[in-house]
């Protein structure tokens, strides 16, 4: 089992800046994938950024340029700038091996507001 622990949610006005981190502990050999979704109330949850194990990144297309994954060993994290209110949502942090489970945070509030 793998067990994500999320941190760094808040309250900030647009146009501001939020820092989230996540932590893999447990059986986490071969994690390849981590990353952020987010899910907004009354909307589907949606991928936000992917980083894999060598580098390579993937973001949705309204936080291109303005947010930015990054990882270290074990720990992911989105650095998320020039905030908007439509960015208001539940994140939820992502890890998986490439086959076999999913896993998942149990999410972090970030609400922005105008």
């Amino acid at each position: 089992q793998v067990q994500l622990v999320e941190s760094g949610g808040g309250l900030v006005q647009a146009g501001g800046s939020l820092r989230l981190s996540c932590t893999a502990s447990g059986i986490i050999f071969r994690i390849n994938v981590m990353g952020w979704f987010r899910q907004a109330p009354g909307k589907q949850r949606e991928l936000v950024a992917t980083i894999a194990v060598g580098g390579t990144t993937n973001y949705k297309d309204s936080v291109k340029g303005r947010f930015t994954a990054s990882r270290d060993k074990n720990t992911v994290y989105l650095q998320m700038n020039s905030l908007k209110t439509e960015d208001t949502a539940v994140y939820y942090c992502y890890a998986d091996r490439g086959w076999g489970p999913s896993y998942w945070g149990q999410g972090t509030q970030v609400t922005v507001s105008s």
